[in-house]
């Protein structure tokens, strides 16, 4: 008699952690394509260079602690901070700022606790806010997007864009310019209103900033791709953008002087929605129950307002992540789901008397 080998119905393959890796830099395409298409070429080599240097740093790293480099790069995580990491930094910033941060990303807030899985800290907003304290005027000089360009001056092509990074030159004068939130915090003693019928980055966007909104519209389509394929839930990425939402409402004043702006400028200018569905969602970092990413994404989105709105910094995703990574622990203490089987929850510090 043959017999037939039959498989369980109710047998399924999980996701690889390269599948999930490379499923993250596909669904980071829509914002990049916007911010090549708005602000020039420079995103997309800080990107491929970021990525040279995160698999070679990582390789060094691995060879030197004596692991397997293919196992280890086949992971794709040290592709997925350097993308991240490439996508945040401004457009045109000279190649060596790109080194350092890619460098401090992977290997020491990634591999100096022992790579995958140990970093207590997101990689990418480490070698970001690394950056950001030790080189502001390179981290804080962003390209005029397309539409508000001077009539007869155009983004730097492919190769004059090359030319620019590997030289450290400074692009030529009309190109840069202030972010809509640099633009915003900067401009004192003027009623919203005014300041949206003066600056061209408010007075020709749809309802953000010019190339902003689109950028961020990017990047929530990516959100959209991940949620869908269930690479995370959607706790922390809601909690985070309804928490900034309620307080633009909160503080919003009418528009005056002092207001800090609109709740559409804080959830379409910035990195908000890939600080929301790329950044805050890392699994490592994070926190780990379904209560904790609530508390844990409504804990940065009032972090990103308090620093935008009264810190020193306009754009504050970088900032708010760390120091909600700082608490993941402390979040998921308290937060632990209920122990099938029992009628209480109990906190991570306690021990079970069965």
């Amino acid at each position: 008699m043959a017999f037939k080998q039959v498989t369980s119905p109710h047998a399924h393959g999980a996701k690889s952690t390269a599948n999930v890796m490379k499923l993250v830099v596909l669904a980071t395409i829509p914002g990049l394509v916007a911010l090549t298409w708005h602000f020039g070429w420079g995103s997309l080599i800080n990107v491929v260079l970021a990525c040279l240097t995160a698999v070679i740093s990582e390789a060094l790293v691995l060879k030197i602690r004596k692991r397997p480099l293919a196992f280890y790069l086949g992971d794709y995580s040290a592709v997925v901070t350097a993308v991240l990491l490439g996508l945040a930094l401004p457009p045109l910033c000279p190649w060596w700022v790109v080194v350092i941060g890619t460098v401090f990303s992977v290997v020491i807030a990634k591999q100096l606790f022992g790579g995958l899985g140990y970093n207590p800290f997101n990689p990418a907003m480490v070698g970001y806010v690394v950056l950001l304290i030790s080189f502001p005027v390179q981290m804080t000089t962003w390209i005029t997007p397309l539409a508000l360009l001077p009539e007869g001056i155009s983004h730097p092509d492919f190769i004059e864009s090359l030319r620019l990074v590997f030289s450290s030159l400074a692009p030529v004068d009309g190109v840069t310019g202030a972010t809509p939130l640099d633009s915003f915090k900067h401009t004192s003693g003027v009623t919203v209103d005014q300041i949206y019928q003066k600056d061209s980055l408010f007075s020709q966007a749809m309802f953000a900033g010019v190339g902003w909104e689109w950028v961020n519209l990017g990047f929530l389509a990516g959100g959209i791709i991940m949620l869908s394929n269930r690479l995370f839930t959607w706790h922390g990425p809601v909690a985070m953008l309804a928490t900034l939402a309620l307080m633009s409402l909160i503080f919003w004043d009418s528009g005056s002087s002092q207001s800090p702006g609109s709740m559409m400028m804080h959830l379409f200018s910035g990195a908000s929605m890939m600080g929301a569905f790329f950044i805050l969602t890392d699994p490592v970092s994070s926190t780990v129950s379904n209560r904790g990413r609530l508390v844990y994404g409504a804990l940065i989105g009032f972090l990103v307002y308090i620093i935008r709105a009264w810190g020193n910094y306009p754009d504050a995703i970088a900032f708010a992540v760390l120091l909600a990574n700082f608490c993941a622990p402390f979040i998921d203490n308290y937060t632990l789901p209920r122990t099938y089987g029992h009628t209480d929850r109990r906190k991570a510090t306690e021990r079970s008397e069965d």
